[in-house]
């Protein structure tokens, strides 16, 4: 089973180690690519605007300038938003932190692809970016991605935002997580309670030593494991949806 997660826009402020390591060497040419290419635009005046910057976010163009010789921490204590703190990996047995390195796979759009035990230095980019030369960086990661991922059996249960959705799609062998509130009898889609949630579902099957095989599997997994879910229809060639609901 493959968990794969976004990143979250909020990380920690600076790295403690000099020591950089990567999953995935298959994508080390274009995470160069994009790490030159970061770097450069960095250096000119459109930087601010392309990575969606405010005036009080220019300290991240010099962070970005420095990424060559940063110092590193582990991805498990980089981000730092609503999903990554309601996964707390930090809080995790020995055994699950074994489980979720080998499960979880985190999207970048600086890096490609991440395991929770890589080490990187804090960066911002964002997926949704148009970068040059490569411009829309889902399309230009999906290639590499692609090659990696598809080489890949078992389930996957995608918590990604649609941003990081666009870089790989895993068909019909993935389940796609969606969060809905519930209130007065009432279901609607949920942003900000979602992360939370799905921070929780991920925690809940790095957790567990069980490996749901189908979206069947996952959907009485998670409904043993406290998990409130309703799992939708199969669809050709694209991935099931499974609803997380939550009371208001």
């Amino acid at each position: 089973m493959l968990i794969l997660l976004p990143p979250s826009e909020g990380k920690a402020e600076r790295g403690t180690s000099a020591v950089r390591r990567l999953s995935f060497p298959e994508l080390d040419s274009p995470r160069e690519k994009v790490l030159d290419a970061l770097i450069a635009l960095c250096r000119t005046p459109a930087a601010r605007e392309v990575l969606g910057l405010s005036e009080g976010q220019a300290g991240e163009i010099e962070r970005n300038l420095a990424l060559p010789t940063a110092r590193t921490l582990p991805v498990a204590a980089l981000y730092t938003g609503v999903l990554y703190d309601n996964l707390s990996l930090a809080t995790l047995s020995p055994e699950a932190r074994r489980r979720a390195d080998r499960r979880i796979i985190v999207f970048s759009a600086l890096w490609g692809l991440l395991r929770p035990s890589d080490r990187v230095p804090p960066y911002r980019l964002s997926m949704g970016v148009r970068l040059p030369p490569m411009g829309n960086l889902a399309a230009f990661w999906r290639p590499a991605i692609g090659a990696v991922l598809d080489a890949t059996k078992g389930l996957v249960v995608d918590l990604r935002s649609a941003t990081y959705a666009a870089a790989w799609q895993p068909g019909e062998r993935g389940v796609a997580v969606r969060v809905l509130r519930e209130a007065a009898g009432k279901r609607t889609v949920v942003s900000h309670m979602a992360k939370a949630t799905r921070g929780a579902v991920a925690r809940s099957l790095v957790e567990t030593p069980d490996r749901p095989r189908t979206a069947g599997d996952l959907a009485d997994l998670l409904t043993g494991l406290g998990h409130r879910v309703e799992l939708g229809p199969a669809g050709r060639g694209k991935p099931r949806v499974l609803d997380v609901i939550v009371a208001d």
